[in-house]
């Protein structure tokens, strides 16, 4: 059973900042003409937003399947856990935005009949949305992303798909996508889709043909980013997580990976999260 600590989910409720701390609102929205429907996220300011004029690199921090844009703040402690980092001078401070990607249609992508995009809400309404309304610098440098299982994988292909926005990118325990087209086509049944859109959805979620088929300057933009993989030793996604590291070990991507113990739980992740701070913030302050 989840377990919900009252007092300091009041306060990100209610935007309160904790003492010494940065400030959490949970649930801010916009309107996305490209989904057709308001979409909330929520949002960590870090100490002393309000107090100055600075501007702040930013981290994009998605959730997994059956949570949403709550999902970091309730049991990721993400407030608590990021005020500690930078109080202890192992990450800079930087603001979080945690998207909901579980209301409608869930997930990170693009629908395979192109009838619900959130790939496209995300790079073309969200990221501007969060530049225009924080103080955040917009270059690529001061932008990254991660997010744990179905969020990991949203962070393996947004960063795959657009190699040009994210400085580092930290998938956790990350669904990494179909393997086998036979198998994809099994899960998403021929029948129901054209050929054409089953294949074209495929090629565009298999890390190999990506490799395979990107630019010699998209994949000069790949091996820029600083990427940080790391799964449970225990945990069902451990084997998709190693092919991936094996596959980026063949095409030269320079990466970090680490198994460490552990399964698909929060104690995981909550444990991940502030290297993954440490990890960004390397990128940032470079």
């Amino acid at each position: 059973m989840k377990r919900i600590f009252l007092v300091p989910l009041l306060f990100c409720l209610l935007g309160i900042e904790a003492a010494g701390g940065g400030k959490v609102f949970e649930t801010r929205t916009l309107k996305s003409a490209v989904l057709k429907m308001e979409r909330k996220y929520a949002v960590y300011l870090p100490e002393g937003y309000d107090e100055t004029d600075l501007s702040y690199p930013v981290l994009y921090l998605l959730h997994g399947s059956g949570d949403d844009h709550t999902g970091w703040v309730q049991f990721g402690q993400v407030q608590h856990i990021a005020d500690r980092a930078v109080t202890e001078g192992k990450a800079t401070p930087m603001i979080v935005v945690m998207p909901d990607a579980n209301t409608g249609v869930k997930g990170y992508f693009n629908d395979i009949e192109g009838n619900f995009n959130y790939e496209d809400f995300f790079f073309k309404e969200l990221i501007p949305h969060v530049e225009k309304t924080y103080r955040v610098r917009a270059e690529r440098q001061y932008r990254a992303i991660s997010g744990l299982s179905m969020g990991g994988g949203g962070t393996l292909f947004y960063s795959l798909h657009h190699p040009e926005v994210f400085a580092a990118a930290a998938p956790l325990s990350a669904t990494t996508g179909n393997w086998e087209l036979e198998q994809f086509k099994a899960r998403h049944g021929e029948k129901r889709f054209a050929e054409a859109q089953l294949n074209a959805h495929f090629n565009r979620h298999n890390i190999e043909n990506i490799l395979k088929t990107a630019s010699g300057d998209d994949l000069k933009k790949i091996r820029e980013i600083r990427w940080y993989i790391s799964c449970g030793d225990d945990d069902f996604l451990y084997e998709g997580n190693s092919l991936l590291h094996i596959l980026f070990r063949k095409n030269n991507i320079p990466h970090e990976f680490r198994i460490k113990d552990g399964a698909h739980t929060w104690s995981y992740w909550r444990s991940e999260l502030p290297l993954v701070m440490e990890f960004v913030s390397r990128s940032f302050t470079r």
